[in-house]
């Protein structure tokens, strides 16, 4: 389970995330917080992996309280104003939820927590499955299997996925190639990366995949050739 604190400065909100927390079995809610200074003696004792952080509140906001703690621990922000949504996507959050919101809102962001927590925690040999990219102000879980291919522009990349809209994510290519398992993935061109599995043929350096033709670039030919040949 995901052991959990809730801070907020309004005991009514979180008397509802105790609520709706006990009505969700991945998480284990340890304890409640009105001020921010108690939640911070309470987590060097006692380290935990999820925060449910509301961001507006005295003498100190969530998100600054969150940047000032040197735990490396997950957190869903939840507040009444949507201008922070940027500044807490900038801070790596799961989720961001707008009061008042209900329980299958909540679920939902908790489901995100849930799936990045077992993301994290994956032993070393199990066979990766799926990636997590920040996008549209969350982390987005795509998985390996729906990727038709990555293509870059510019200072920021899209990932094609089949009957969605491509996913937009400010990341380098070189970022992109460190998350793929290379198993799987080639990156054919400078701005191209590609499933192995779903190139259906190679003819005069081009490429065609899902009906795209992608061209290959000079530099990474030989590399393509001798995985086509293995």
């Amino acid at each position: 389970m995901i052991s959990t604190i809730a801070i907020d400065d309004e005991p009514l909100a979180l008397e509802l995330i105790e609520s709706f927390c006990s009505r969700i079995d991945t998480i284990k809610l340890e304890k409640t917080f009105t001020k921010v200074n108690e939640a911070e003696k309470y987590m060097k004792r006692f380290p935990v992996d999820l925060l449910l952080l509301d961001i507006n509140m005295p003498l100190l906001s969530g998100i600054e309280f969150y940047k000032k703690i040197e735990q490396n621990t997950m957190v869903i922000f939840t507040t009444a104003y949507s201008e922070y949504a940027i500044e807490g996507f900038n801070l790596n959050a799961i989720d961001y939820i707008l009061k008042p919101y209900s329980f299958q809102r909540f679920e939902q962001a908790i489901k995100k927590a849930t799936d990045y927590y077992d993301f994290l925690h994956q032993k070393s040999d199990t066979v990766i499955k799926f990636i997590y990219i920040k996008a549209d102000y969350s982390l987005i879980k795509i998985a390996l299997e729906d990727i038709l291919y990555v293509e870059a522009f510019a200072d920021y990349l899209k990932i094609y996925l089949p009957n969605k809209k491509a996913i937009t994510a400010r990341l380098t290519m070189k970022a992109m190639t460190e998350k793929l398992p290379t198993t799987k993935f080639v990156r054919v061109h400078r701005s191209f990366i590609l499933p192995i599995n779903k190139i259906l043929s190679v003819r005069n350096k081009i490429i065609t995949i899902e009906g795209k033709e992608i061209p290959i670039g000079a530099s990474y030919e030989e590399e393509l050739n001798k995985l086509i040949q293995k």
